[in-house]
């Protein structure tokens, strides 16, 4: 008998008995959906979190090395990066721009409210903002009269906004940074992928106008951005190069090595996915156990007709395929039903939430055969019950 022809019957089976296969397929359905979607979440976390490492605007941060840390008890030494360090580098081949953004805990006032501890960032271009792929979603940008002339202005996230001031956009309102009064001209859309479902209290302000705040003109840190990510290493060596040259040391600045980084955050998110995925694949093992039930019973009520294949001359290995390919067909419907559903809702869990999803071809085809393999562990056993049945015997069942 062909594979078709047994295929053929598998259908014609299942068909028969739609309501019993539809309930026996659930288990399947419920296991592949949940493996997809769970995966699919992790994919896309880990995919957001490379792009916010080695594809925000090909760059490279420099920072002090450790042995720095040690010598001034973890405290950054007065005069690290300074505003020459910056000019120094701007003049090194390939630097498409220098940033700089200081941060400090502060409070926000406006009229009788108050918001505490929130992160007020002083920038140098709007480069941070690009890297994370911030853009204004009311009002304007800050522009380079503001960085240049340091404009008493500000740009907010939308947590600021709710919270100061409720319903109103707050664009031309005054705020109060500490003792200083600073202008509202800008609220950004919320932050993109993963961290977009944390709270954000954050303002942005020219870097001038954070000095004239903290009354403190120290740089916590530098990035460099590069024309092309082909130059990023060397251009990281040099920009190190420049900054031991210019403060007369060796070996305080480094390459932060971002790189290593992402693999950590990556090695942490699989290991996430992995544990949460195999919790979801355990729906999987029932539903092959549900396959394994129902084809028992299958085997029970067909006994009269596997007798009567074999007195036709049905050998023990066509009566073993056939109930094999039952099994495996009912298990790989299934498995695609589950693909389907699993795909539908990781792409509405992508556009209704902040999660990122990714599907990749080998997650789905490998839920497929996962699927099918399972089909052919739990239906060995029916199968096989069916091959031995001797068909005198069942030829004199009613």
């Amino acid at each position: 008998m062909s594979v078709w022809e047994n295929i053929k019957m598998a259908l014609d089976a299942i068909l028969a008995h739609k309501m019993r296969s539809i309930l026996t397929m659930l288990g399947i359905v419920i296991g592949v959906s949940s493996v997809i979607v769970i995966v699919s979440i992790g994919q896309g976390g880990e995919a957001k979190l490379s792009e916010s490492f080695t594809g925000a605007g090909n760059t490279v941060t420099i920072t002090p090395s450790a042995k720095v840390y040690e010598r001034t008890e973890g405290e950054l030494p007065p005069g690290f990066f300074t505003q020459e360090d910056i000019r120094r580098i701007e003049q090194i081949d390939g630097v498409d721009a220098v940033v700089t953004n200081n941060m400090q805990s502060g409070d926000l006032f406006y009229r009788d409210k108050d918001l505490k501890g929130a992160t007020i960032n002083g920038i140098n271009n709007n480069e941070p903002l690009h890297a994370e792929n911030r853009q204004v979603d009311k009002g304007r940008p800050l522009e380079d009269s503001d960085f240049q002339g340091g404009s008493a202005v500000a740009l907010i996230t939308p947590d600021v906004q709710e919270k100061l001031f409720k319903k109103k956009s707050g664009i031309g309102e005054i705020i109060r940074v500490g003792d200083q009064p600073i202008q509202v001209i800008g609220v950004l859309k919320e932050a993109d992928g993963l961290f977009g479902m944390m709270g954000e209290e954050s303002i942005y302000l020219p870097d001038k106008t954070w000095i004239r705040i903290f009354g403190q003109s120290e740089l916590s840190g530098i990035t460099v951005k590069v024309d092309d990510p082909k130059s990023i290493q060397p251009v990281g060596k040099e920009a190190v190069r420049v900054l031991n040259d210019n403060h007369d040391t060796k070996g305080d600045y480094e390459v932060q090595n971002l790189e290593e980084i992402q693999k950590g955050l990556s090695k942490v998110t699989n290991i996430m996915t992995a544990v949460i995925g195999s919790i979801a694949g355990i729906s999987l093992l029932v539903g092959g156990i549900g396959v394994m039930n129902i084809m028992l019973v299958s085997v029970t009520e067909r006994t009269k007709e596997i007798g009567i294949r074999q007195s036709l001359g049905a050998t023990r290995s066509n009566i073993l395929v056939q109930f094999l390919t039952e099994s495996v067909t009912l298990s790989l419907i299934g498995g695609l039903i589950g693909l389907l559903l699993g795909a539908a809702t990781a792409g509405l869990i992508n556009l209704f939430s902040p999660l990122p999803t990714l599907i990749s071809f080998p997650v789905a085809a490998g839920a497929v055969l996962f699927s099918m393999v399972f089909g052919v562990v739990f239906g060995i056993l029916p199968a096989n019950k069916a091959s031995r049945l001797n068909p005198i015997e069942c030829l004199r069942r009613d």
